[in-house]
């Protein structure tokens, strides 16, 4: 390492106060530009090997205090959370100008307050990782256990937000996401971040082998992810179902337009105009298709309460044809109770009738509900929650499959439903695909669409379905079982999809064992640490 590099590692492990937490947390914003859409892996390494030498410099910046190193990682850890989330969420601000005269106040909340919050997991992950520290160019295999552990962390405490997991660096590319079908998301996260980490250990090993065995085994791991991604993707496009046609309508409206009671009638014409269109020469419409597909909360009205659209519904629909729309859904209530209102996903035949439900579990907190703890505290305050429904969404009791005439068994989800490893599809149940409707109106044209989608295409490596994805405003697309796309419309445009549906390659490792490979890694990863940290610096 030459002397201006050399240097500015030594700056980076004994910079101290507001310097050392600048750096962490440009550090951790440099590390979002490895998640979607950018994938830009290096960024990671910067971001991660700026994080190694953090830690180093933890036992001088904790002052000597007992457990002060632990707190200085810890404090760092903080700040680089607040980076990468702040760079990676800063679109979540977009939601709250939608009704900017309710809720741009509230801005910085969404901006800055949930990423303070966010940033505590990475805080823990980087006290974990200084708990498992060692002089050894192997402590990246700490940091790995640190995070990993605070990622997992972050995707299940307090109903969970597994957004931009560090695990994405790696699963955007086709082949290296292929390993998600073993290890799911949280295992592609231990890879992401020893394989980032690992060019740390150049400016700061004590041995020939400390300073490059690593960043050596970092590229054969990367080289091997890929390859086993190669090996496993069929040269030939996935087999469909040959008695299925789907239609994926995409009707780009804006929030503000898309819920207003107002425009009721311009928008069901705009949906069956769209419904219809050919999409190429000799076609005929929605006569071609087996199977329509509208985005979620398609509806300024309740559809099931509401006979005149269902009427429409039913003229537009030739025979054996079904829609399947997102609708919010009102049950009656009990004696004096208030009603409940669920975000729902309907099936309609032909003749207007509802033949099929699945009503969203996990709700988005804040969006669609209040979480008890602080009910009472915001209403008072006169908040409501982003949709506009009395006292916000009820959730489902569990996740169901939603059987369609026509299609094989569908693993229904709502929107954010579709970010969660192995939590997509029905306990028990033999899922035939993944079905996701959503609208990401909220967020206009920014990079969060297109991380809501790559997260969602994921779900398909893991679980081993196809991916049916409809959105409001883009991106809808259908996903074969080994994440190709097999067809798609971009953001901010209205039309419509015309595909097949990708079979199934049957059940994955994953999709058997779920994150029990993960917790051997990351076990390997704590022992390791301990056997190097007893053996002494390398």
């Amino acid at each position: 390492m030459n002397g201006f590099a050399h240097s500015l590692v030594l700056a980076v492990i004994l910079s101290w106060g507001w310097r050392r937490a600048l750096i962490a947390l440009l550090a951790g914003a440099v590390g979002a530009l490895a998640m979607p859409p950018f994938g830009l892996f290096p960024a990671l390494a910067v971001s991660l090997c700026v994080a190694v030498w953090l830690i180093d410099g933890s036992s001088g910046a904790g002052g000597g205090r007992r457990g002060g190193a632990t707190l200085a990682a810890a404090m760092a850890g903080w700040w680089w959370g607040l980076g990468f989330f702040v760079a990676g969420l800063w679109w979540l601000g977009s939601a709250f100008l939608v009704e900017a005269d309710k809720f741009a106040w509230a801005l910085p909340l969404g901006v800055l307050g949930l990423p303070a919050v966010l940033a505590f997991f990475p805080a823990l992950g980087f006290a974990v990782a200084r708990a498992l520290w060692s002089p050894s160019a192997w402590r990246i295999l700490a940091l790995a256990a640190g995070l990993s552990l605070s990622e997992w962390l972050r995707g299940h405490l307090f109903t969970g937000f597994p957004w931009n997991v560090l695990g994405m660096g790696l699963a955007q590319n086709i082949w290296t996401m292929q390993i998600a079908s073993v290890i799911g998301l949280y295992g592609l996260t231990v890879f992401a971040v020893a394989i980032a980490a690992a060019p740390a250990t150049i400016g700061t090993g004590k041995t020939p082998a400390g300073r490059g065995l690593p960043s050596m085994l970092a590229v054969v791991a990367l080289a091997a992810l890929a390859a086993f991604g190669i090996a496993r993707i069929p040269a030939s496009p996935s087999p469909e179902f040959a008695e299925v046609r789907l239609r994926i309508m995409q009707p780009n409206l804006p929030q503000d337009a898309k819920f207003n009671p107002d425009n009721r009638e311009a928008i069901m014409q705009r949906y069956m105009s769209l419904s219809d269109r050919a999409t190429s020469p000799g076609t005929s419409g929605i006569a071609d298709v087996t199977h329509l597909i509208w985005p979620e909360s398609a509806f300024p009205f309740l559809l099931h309460r509401d006979a005149r659209a269902l009427a429409q519904i039913a003229a537009m629909l030739p025979p054996r044809v079904t829609l399947i729309t997102g609708a919010a859904r009102m049950e009656d209530p009990l004696f004096d109770a208030a009603p409940r209102f669920y975000n729902s996903i309907q099936a309609v035949g032909s003749d207007g009738t509802i033949i099929g439900t699945y009503d969203k579990v996990h709700l988005v907190p804040f969006g669609e509900y209040f979480p008890s703890l602080f009910d009472f505290a915001l209403r008072s305050m006169g908040l409501r929650e982003f949709i506009n429904i009395p006292g916000g969404f009820e959730p489902g009791t569990r996740r169901t499959i939603l059987n369609v005439p026509g299609l094989p068994p569908i693993a229904a989800g709502i929107c954010y439903e579709a970010i969660f490893p192995g939590a997509v599809t029905p306990e028990g149940g033999a899922a035939g695909f993944i079905l996701n409707v959503t609208n990401d109106a909220w967020f206009g044209d920014t990079p969060g669409p297109r991380q809501h989608f790559a997260q969602a295409r994921l779900r398909s490596v893991e679980e081993g379905l196809a991916l049916v994805r409809a959105a409001n405003t883009g991106i809808s697309a259908v996903v074969d079982p080994y994440g190709r796309v097999v067809a798609s419309l971009p953001v901010g445009i209205e039309g419509v999809i015309d595909t097949g549906l990708p079979v199934a390659i049957g059940s994955t490792i994953f999709s058997r064992f779920g994150d029990g490979i993960f917790w051997l890694q990351l076990l390997f990863c704590v022992i390791a640490s301990f056997v190097f940290r007893a053996r002494g610096t390398v």
